[in-house]
């Protein structure tokens, strides 16, 4: 469990943690000549069985000590964002204080809902003064998270109250469920520091996850790889740090150093790295905000330890002091975060809390933000449970599977289960509902059987204007995946780029089979090989040239000629007997290799007929040429069989 201490400069909260576990949270000489925690402070601490406090429990505690100073809120967010456990310090002989309400509506606004208040310095008030300052706490508790939270009297000095104190923290780790720590590993980083002998170590909170000696991790948003020499958890050498336990990680790599490693970094499992400058976000104005929050309204933005100037945009219209409402920030820069994860936005001198809220979006569109469409998304993005939240998304859409899980920071090899939980459909990437995969399968069957009725001599549309059709859209490599599958299940025909009902017949009109039928002699006769060209049709039949040319390209949709240059048709059954004769020149050939005048000669054609006739065959991949030589390809002889 990770407890961290609240509250105003000077009312002994690094005097408690040393009465509590024997360390002095003050690390800095400038801390220790002005008496303030100016940086954050760590110490941790076996605090005994509950029933027996003298007797180890093997749970390490951590406590973090952070500043009380007006000017050091910055660094109590820092510390603030992966507490477990709040310890709200007043002091007994001066009372709740502007920076006291400060850090109690910051742990409201952060969800914190478990933890005591210390009344510290009671040996320097009397039992009426305590009663007063404990009414007023209690008052000040009353409209935030830990309005539950028991008051104790303590004092470090004289050890009052110490004992129950340590009991009650015992009792509260005892009570602390671990974390899971079979997501993806995340470490928000609050210190970089280099040490002799051992090279950069970043410490932070280990957000999920576990990570290991020898793990390859990312450090973000920057994006530099590195590889974890060491792992220190709790306070201990270990081979290992886990979900919730304070970690000190030593990295290696190229790039990695002290100065390349910012505190607000975020040390993760490279599958996760995707850094975001735009999250939509639900947030909760404090009611002490003198104005609404308006469209384009400055704030920094904390999260764990980051620290970002942003602007936010409401969504859904202004949002009003002590109201709750959809906006989208607009951050200045990237920054590493997860869905679900809360933040602080505080105004542009970071002198006062604005409001507060958690993630929602992490790939948010810079417009149209309001649509009821979108507005439906984000009410459902807002589930926690991942299988709620896929049901939920499925509903409205197809979901990208890899970028549900990632943004939630979920393992990857996931999705199949989570798809399995909800009765969701995978189609590549995506995941499906049922309905939407039966649309997609009923709207194709619509939309080929409309075009079919109205184009009965076409083949059928062509794949890219049916995708486009389609509801719901599908990327280009899904729809290509969709339509394999409905044509192994034998829904559909594939034919080249068209697309086609199984039961749909392609015929050439009457008037077609007659044209068609004028010429076929010219096309299979003794000039099979250098047959006349559309233009010499239409002239010695007396047709329409444009007319003939949609013909013989319905013709050859049907397979029953084959346009081997343009406007220059042949026969299919001459195709076929083409392919025969390069079959017998290449294998009266030495080594299968074939000139064109070998060829040209067999089928006593000219040599720009010729030439245009191996062309054709080229593109098709049937046969393979190497400056004035061509062979058969063996793997496409089947293209004309």
């Amino acid at each position: 469990m990770i407890i961290g201490t609240a509250g105003h400069i000077d009312h002994g909260k690094t005097a408690l943690v040393r009465a509590l576990t024997g360390v002095d949270a003050d690390r800095l000489a400038e801390e220790k000549a002005r008496g303030i925690t100016i940086e954050l402070g760590f110490a941790y601490a076996d605090l005994g069985q509950p029933d027996a406090p003298d007797t180890p429990s093997g749970r390490i505690t951590g406590f973090v000590d952070v500043p009380g100073h007006e000017r050091l809120i910055r660094t109590m967010l820092a510390g603030a964002g992966g507490i477990d456990f709040a310890l709200l310090v007043v002091a007994a002989d001066d009372g709740i204080m502007p920076q006291t309400l400060e850090h109690l509506e910051i742990l409201h606004l952060l969800g914190i809902s478990r933890g005591l208040v210390a009344l510290t310095k009671s040996d320097l008030s009397g039992p009426e003064a305590r009663a007063e300052i404990s009414a007023g706490i209690r008052n000040a508790l009353a409209r935030t998270s830990l309005k539950d939270a028991p008051i104790i009297a303590v004092s470090a000095q004289s050890g009052e109250g110490i004992a129950d104190l340590r009991r009650l923290l015992a009792e509260a780790e005892a009570a602390t469920p671990a974390r899971q720590d079979s997501g993806p590993m995340r470490l928000s980083v609050d210190r970089s520091i280099t040490i002799a002998g051992a090279g950069t170590v970043v410490t932070g909170t280990m957000i999920s996850g576990r990570v290991a000696i020898g793990d390859q991790v990312m450090i973000s948003p920057l994006g530099l790889p590195a590889r974890v020499r060491g792992v220190h958890a709790q306070n201990r050498k270990a081979d290992f740090g886990s979900a919730g336990q304070r970690c000190a990680l030593n990295l290696s790599g190229e790039g990695v150093s002290k100065d390349a490693i910012q505190r607000g970094d975020v040390i993760l499992a490279p599958g996760l790295h995707a850094p975001t400058a735009r999250i939509d976000v639900v947030v909760d104005v404090l009611p002490s905000e003198p104005r609404a929050l308006t469209t384009w309204f400055p704030v920094h933005l904390y999260t764990h330890a980051a620290e970002v100037s942003a602007r936010l945009v409401p969504i859904a219209g202004d949002i009003a002091p002590g109201t709750q409402g959809l906006a989208q920030l607009v951050l200045e820069h990237p920054i590493a975060a997860s869905m679900g994860e809360r933040f602080i936005l505080r105004d542009t001198s970071a002198s006062r809390s604005v409001a507060g809220g958690f993630f929602v979006d992490l790939r948010p569109p810079a417009r149209k933000r309001g649509t009821p469409e979108r507005l439906a998304f984000l009410q459902a993005a807002q589930e926690s449970d991942p299988a709620r939240a896929l049901a939920a998304l499925i509903a409205l859409a197809p979901v990208d599977l890899p970028v549900f899980l990632r943004d939630r920071a979920l393992e990857p090899d996931s999705g199949t289960a989570l798809c399995s939980a909800v009765g969701a459909q995978k189609l590549g990437h995506l995941a499906l509902s049922e309905a939407h995969l039966q649309a997609l399968r009923q709207g194709l069957q619509t939309l080929l059987t409309d075009f079919h009725a109205g184009n009965p001599d076409l083949a059928g549309p062509g794949r890219e204007k049916i995708r486009l059709q389609l509801q719901p859209r599908l990327p280009k490599e899904v729809f290509t995946l969709f339509l394999r599958q409905e044509a192994e299940a034998g829904r559909i025909v594939q034919e080249g780029s068209f697309l086609r009902l199984p039961s749909h017949e392609v015929k050439l009109s009457p008037e077609d089979e007659a044209v068609f039928a004028r010429i076929l002699p010219a096309l299979t006769g003794d000039l099979r090989f250098r047959p006349p060209r559309v233009r010499d049709f239409a002239t010695e039949f007396d047709l329409d040239e444009k007319e003939l040319r949609r013909v013989m390209r319905h013709c050859q949709r049907l397979q029953r000629v084959d346009q081997i240059a343009h406007d220059h048709f042949f026969a299919r059954a001459v195709t076929r007997e083409m392919v025969a004769i390069i079959r017998d020149v290449a294998a009266a050939s030495q080594d299968g290799w074939f000139t064109a005048p070998a060829f040209r000669d067999r089928v006593q054609n000219g040599r720009k007929v010729a030439i245009e006739i191996l062309d054709f065959f080229d593109r098709l991949g049937l046969t393979l040429r190497r400056g004035d030589l061509r062979r058969l390809n063996p793997h496409r002889l089947d293209l004309f069989d």
